[in-house]
């Protein structure tokens, strides 16, 4: 290990966090910054944040470090869920296991991760019946519905669940297929309930939109009345056929009156063909990930295959920067490769410089193009869910960073003696022990560069930072509210994390220089991360805790290889009683491993039966459930424009448990959209005019009688004016 380019990336990665952590603290002091570092607050208490003019306010200040370490885990678990709850409790679980020897390190490690894996458990039943009723959990998702040429899917699955689910079956609904021109016809008619509404209250007979380009003005109110009349004439349930505007999609989420009736129907085999009828729970309505519902059930495996293909082609023509950082770590080669750098290379400075900080800063700029290229490969998967896609695209780029950080890293030059490293197996221990050691200089560099400096943009927040610069002085923003709110990027930092903690253990025998750094990294992030829980992310959703399989695989996976790198140490030190010791030792892990696989990690796919039906009886006993099945299908709702979005949170009160009509006195200047504000309602008349013109032109307007204007969303809204 070259001490003296070591010593030179810290200094300067040192130097880096100083200065922007310092920064940070500064910067978050200023009033015209809260919405980049204090949006979740913005969003949970809605109010702005005035200080007076101090002089306290340009000095730097470890405050937020102190609050930070004295927030609990229930608050945590409270603010930012259970998937930053899991996430702060990886971070800790590698503070305290890097100290400790191979064995003591195997045990401990072991020990940590069994009752971390029971504590988590625990924490996720406790969440679980702890937290208000969640719709998902009266929900299946089924797919791959049989089509019938004399019914539609809608009517197929009512015909289903009430034969062979009558006790516990509710309702359903279809989805449809999610478009452009479907998107906006939706939007229209959801603006067209808003008006019927709000003219409705008035008790007056507004006539602002005509039927087209030619024919008299119409009154819309009594279209619209007709058309609620007519849909609630024809069904029963709600469901009417739009195959002519919206064409529905194999798959429907289908409700059930109890959370055990819905888990059952989730896991029984619907049908004796397996690629029929496939049900699962549902996730939560803003964890829906609706474009990748309409995806046939069918294409998934030809999906998955392809995604497989891609990502190993990616990985392959990312072999082109590694290859590259690893000549820039040789001294020798570079020379060779670039005679006119000799005369440079021949400065001490820069020859630290090149060897010991550019390698990382170089790997780490290259690496910023995995994350998103992973999110894309997990969403053409056909997730169901975002948080799916998420945890989906974590393991992709988790895999990626340990092969081409460490795995490559190690085994330097071309890609045939890379590959030519798998021929004989039971050379790899030997291998690795050689091998780990040279390159024990880049993995500390690694870690400072993409742990120290990485943690120090995460408190400075540079691209939202930079649009709010560019809204307050450029496009003369000055409203806090409008600034957009990110959730946890878990696809980011999960691996980061479970990367170092790899490093930590595969290296703590051969190069224990490095635990001092990772020491301080993990104690760094975890107040970093906790500030930026607190303060900065808001959760749209979550998994419940589902992260922490994927760390525990991870930390198994680092303690079988770092036993397999000792083994080959003892190998070529010819000391075969310490080999002997170490061999027991990987079959207890990978026995431990399978122990906890088959005690926990069914609690994390299912919830346990006992906990469902105590939550039932609970709400029964409560009177809570009819409230439940009256929110489940305006809960999931697949056109995601709604009538609060568009008015806005103060236009809308609640009385008797049920959305009251807006006031119209509030729509007189325009209606409020969350992305194009305030919009004048002329325009809008203008707009629904032609649309009323492309929708109902022709035929098609005799036969759709007008149902174009009601969305299954909204049915509450119409019922509401109607009384």
């Amino acid at each position: 290990m070259d001490i003296s380019a070591l010593l030179t990336s810290a200094g300067i990665n040192i130097g880096v966090c100083v200065v922007l952590l310092s920064l940070y603290s500064v910067l978050r002091k200023q009033p015209s910054n809260v919405g980049v570092y204090f949006g979740r607050r913005l969003v949970s208490v809605c109010s702005k944040r005035s200080d007076p003019f101090s002089f306290e306010r340009f000095v730097p200040s470890p405050s937020w470090i102190v609050k930070a370490w004295e927030t609990t885990e229930e608050e945590i678990l409270a603010i930012g869920g259970m998937d930053a709850a899991v996430f702060l409790r990886m971070v800790v679980f590698r503070l305290w296991t890097h100290c400790l020897t191979l064995y003591i390190i195997t045990c401990s490690a072991c020990i940590l991760l069994y009752f971390e894996y029971k504590s988590i458990a625990k924490m996720r039943l406790k969440h679980i019946t702890g937290a208000p009723p969640n719709p998902s959990h009266f929900s299946v998702l089924v797919r791959s519905i049989p089509q019938c040429s004399q019914e539609t899917y809608s009517e197929t699955v009512n015909k289903f669940f009430t034969k062979y689910h009558s006790s516990s079956y509710l309702s359903h609904q279809i989805v449809y297929r999610c478009g452009r021109v479907q998107k906006l016809m939706t939007d229209a008619e959801k603006m067209y309930m808003i008006f019927k509404a709000s003219a409705h209250e008035q008790n007056c007979q507004p006539s602002f939109m005509q039927r087209g380009l030619c024919g008299g003005a119409t009154n819309s109110l009594e279209i619209v009345s007709h058309e609620t009349d007519n849909v609630s004439g024809k069904t029963g349930s709600g469901d009417f056929d739009l195959a002519t505007i919206r064409k529905e999609c194999a798959a429907a989420v289908v409700f059930f009156k109890t959370r055990y009736g819905a888990v059952t129907a989730a896991e029984v085999l619907q049908s004796s063909n397996p690629m029929l009828w496939v049900s699962v729970l549902a996730p939560e309505p803003h964890d829906v990930y609706w474009s990748n519902l309409c995806i046939p059930y069918r294409q998934l495996w030809i999906r998955q295959i392809g995604t497989l293909v891609a990502a190993i082609a990616f990985v392959l023509v990312f072999l082109i920067p590694v290859t590259f950082v690893q000549g820039l770590t040789q001294l020798d080669q570079l020379q060779q490769t670039f005679p006119f750098l000799r005369g440079l290379l021949k400065k001490k400075f820069m020859n630290q410089l090149v060897t010991g900080y550019l390698p990382s800063v170089i790997l780490i700029l290259a690496m910023y193009t995995v994350p998103p290229t992973m999110m894309l490969f997990s969403a053409l998967e056909g997730s169901i869910s975002r948080s799916g896609r998420k945890r989906s695209a974590c393991c992709k780029v988790l895999y990626f960073t340990i092969w081409n950080v460490f795995f490559v890293n190690v085994f330097t030059g071309s890609v045939i003696s890379q590959l030519r490293f798998f021929s004989s197996v039971k050379d790899i221990p030997a291998q690795l022990a050689k091998a780990v050691p040279r390159q024990a200089s880049f993995f500390t560099t690694y870690v400072l560069t993409s742990g120290w400096a990485s943690l120090s943009c995460e408190a400075m927040q540079f691209l939202a930072l930079f649009c709010n610069l560019v809204k307050r002085f450029v496009l003369r923003i000055k409203d806090d509210s409008s600034n957009c709110t990110f959730s946890f990027p878990y696809h980011t930092e999960v691996p980061r994390v479970l990367l170092f903690g790899f490093l930590g253990f595969t290296c703590s025998i051969l190069a224990p220089l490095m635990l001092p750094f990772l020491l301080i990294y993990f104690s760094l992030a975890y107040l970093v991360y906790k500030n930026q829980i607190l303060n900065v992310y808001v959760p749209k959703y979550e998994s419940e805790g589902q992260y922490w399989p994927i760390a525990h695989n991870t930390t198994i996976f680092s303690l079988v290889l770092s036993q397999i790198i000792a083994l080959g140490v003892f190998g070529i030190k010819r000391s075969p009683v310490a080999s002997g010791f170490t061999i027991p030792l990987i079959i207890f892990t990978l026995l431990f491993h399978q122990y906890c696989r088959q005690r926990f990690r069914p609690i994390f796919k299912m919830i346990p039966a006992e906990v469902l039906i105590e939550m039932d009886q609970k709400d029964e006993q409560c009177g809570r459930m009819e409230e439940m099945y009256q929110k489940l299908r305006s809960a999931y709702c697949q056109f995601t424009i709604t009538p609060h979005e568009l008015l806005g949170s103060e236009s809308l009160n609640h009385h008797d448990n049920e959305k009251s009509i807006p006031d119209p006195e509030k729509l007189n200047a325009g209606l409020i959209h969350p992305m194009l504000r305030r919009l004048p309602l002329p325009g809008i008349k203008v707009i629904i005019g032609w649309l009323s013109f492309l929708l109902f032109s022709g035929n098609e307007a005799n036969q759709l009688n007008g149902s174009s204007s009601v969305v299954h969303c909204n049915l509450d809204i119409a019922e509401t004016s109607k009384k």
